[in-house]
């Protein structure tokens, strides 16, 4: 499910593959990789051995959790995006659809926590589009694209994961919904968690970045080597983004969901919100796919970094995809639905605070 099924999220994989991938523009030679669902980034050859990358999200600007928290999430979730190649962004261009009612002053404060935020990993702005339009009341503000450009053999996609290798995932599932609710509807998580839940809670949005996770995973082995893919884990949760990579590849998977870490503050919120938090929205955390022999050597150097990694199973040959749990064998299944949006309109709409 997902947008033009149920109106909500991203397009599912048969809408993608169905409506935008048959209609994509004029082929290109020098394309190597363009859309296909699961993979974060397009690369286009440039020649001399150099290939640009390339990525887009939309920009979000969410007025109940503040203009400092919506800059960061609209520049922290493209440039997890762009970190999926192995390498940190280097451009970027963004067109910003902004409500009337959005005053001058608060556009100003907005785009000037963008412009420090591209200051800081070394992006330099290079265009785009600013704009105001009345009706347009959606927590999306428009949309961003950053770039890079690299060394052609060691840019990864997401798809490269191979049959045998080790899945590994970082720090813990639904931080980034978990987190969101938190900070949206304080009060209620207070009374029904707790004060600390609710604080601990809020404070992983600060967690929500992988730029470092990619970094070492980069810097630790060798891409397309020992290190074959990288996936940002977003709608659909770490299980979610897991069946996209699979997809992607044309790989199955065997995994065992009990390993799969998740906060005790996140799972606290889940309940409180009655949302799976393997199937939520998952930024924050990032799926590699890994030469078994180099796993160990991956977990090290994040948990050196004070990053906690997990290993939760490996991708089959067959597409076959299954969950493995108290020594049972389980045909895994996923409409497609991230339950995190219905669960915030439900509470919005109930008037939570």
């Amino acid at each position: 499910m997902g947008a033009f099924e149920d109106q909500t999220g991203k397009v599912s994989a048969r809408v993608f593959k169905e409506d935008l991938l048959p209609r994509c523009g004029a082929p290109r030679p020098e394309v190597i990789q363009g859309p296909s669902f699961g993979v974060d980034t397009s690369v286009i050859d440039l020649g001399n051995g150099l290939a640009l990358a390339v990525s887009s999200d939309p920009l979000s600007l969410i007025p109940s959790l503040g203009l400092e928290v919506s800059a960061w999430l609209s520049v922290h979730l493209l440039a997890n995006d762009m970190s999926t190649t192995g390498f940190p962004p280097q451009y970027a261009q963004f067109v910003l659809n902004l409500p009337a009612s959005l005053s001058r002053a608060d556009f100003n404060a907005y785009w000037g926590f963008v412009d420090h935020l591209c200051k800081v990993h070394g992006i330099a702005i290079t265009g785009g589009h600013t704009g105001q339009s009345g009706g347009q009341e959606s927590t999306l503000a428009g949309g961003g694209t950053m770039f890079l450009t690299a060394p052609r053999g060691s840019i990864l996609t997401s798809n490269g994961a191979r049959a045998g290798d080790a899945i590994v995932v970082t720090k813990s599932a639904a931080l980034s919904s978990t987190s969101l609710l938190a900070m949206a509807f304080p009060e209620t998580v207070k009374d029904r968690a707790g004060v600390e839940v609710q604080q601990k809670a809020a404070e992983n949005f600060w967690k929500l970045s992988v730029l470092e996770e990619s970094r070492i995973a980069a810097a630790t082995l060798t891409a397309n080597l020992d290190l074959h893919g990288i996936h940002d884990v977003t709608e659909g949760g770490v299980l979610g983004a897991l069946d996209e990579m699979a997809q992607a590849a044309g790989l199955g998977f065997a995994v065992n969901p009990a390993l799969i870490p998740v906060e005790p503050e996140a799972r606290a919120v889940a309940e409180v919100f009655g949302i799976d938090p393997l199937f939520a929205v998952g930024a924050g955390s990032m799926l590699i796919a890994v030469a078994p022999a180099a796993e160990a050597s991956l977990r090290g150097a994040l948990s050196a970094a004070g990053i906690p990694a997990t290993t939760i199973g490996h991708f089959t040959e067959a597409a076959d995809k299954t969950l493995l749990a108290d020594g049972r064998r389980q045909a895994f299944a996923f409409d497609g639905k991230d339950p995190y949006w219905a669960a915030f309109y439900q509470a919005y709409a109930a008037g939570w605070k």
